[in-house]
């Protein structure tokens, strides 16, 4: 019986490599997967998901996705997925109960301001397995909070959907986000 994972994480900790190598592996065994992102995520190009260590793929979006362009899939796998909204979950929810095909989403948990995004908090919902991509802060505790740097300073002010990589945003351990401490002094 399939199910519909959400595999989050803090920004950094992997969660595009490992759902390239998820594809991968089903490749691998002769499975047809369909990679997907969500259009807003542009930064690698239209068609491209790319992790920061390297690996890439193609992939397509999921706005434009359908139940029928499902059919005939062995996994279908979720970039980027709290940028989702939440009839595309409703839509994957369907793909896993009316199709029987296993989908692997992955995503941040929450944003700069510890808030949900839209498609993390159905997925957190209607997930059948949550899992967390673990990561560290600098400090070496575990990171779950996703601080956004400007100047060299935490800041928890601003638009929730502000693309960017690790100029921008800093993995931090809770203690340390609300501390807004980006290293040691």
């Amino acid at each position: 019986m399939a199910k519909l994972y959400y595999r989050y994480g803090a920004m950094g900790s992997s969660k595009t490599a490992n759902a390239i190598m998820v594809q991968y592996n089903y490749m691998e065994r002769g499975q047809k997967v369909l990679m997907l992102k969500p259009k807003l995520e542009n930064r690698d190009g239209a068609s491209t998901v790319k992790s920061r260590c390297g690996l890439e793929t193609e992939c397509r979006f999921v706005e434009d996705i359908t139940l029928d362009d499902a059919r005939g899939y062995d996994c279908i796998i979720v970039d980027e997925a709290q940028f989702i909204t939440k009839e595309r979950v409703q839509l994957l929810v369907r793909i896993v109960d009316e199709l029987n095909i296993p989908v692997i989403c992955y995503g941040l948990r929450t944003d700069f301001q510890e808030n949900f995004f839209e498609g993390s908090m159905w997925l957190m919902a209607w997930a059948d397995s949550i899992e967390e991509v673990k990561t560290i802060c600098w400090c070496g505790r575990k990171a779950i909070c996703n601080a956004r740097v400007v100047d060299g300073k935490v800041v928890k002010e601003g638009d929730q959907i502000l693309l960017g990589g690790s100029s921008q945003y800093v993995s931090l351990c809770r203690k340390h986000f609300h501390q807004g401490k980006l290293g040691e002094e």
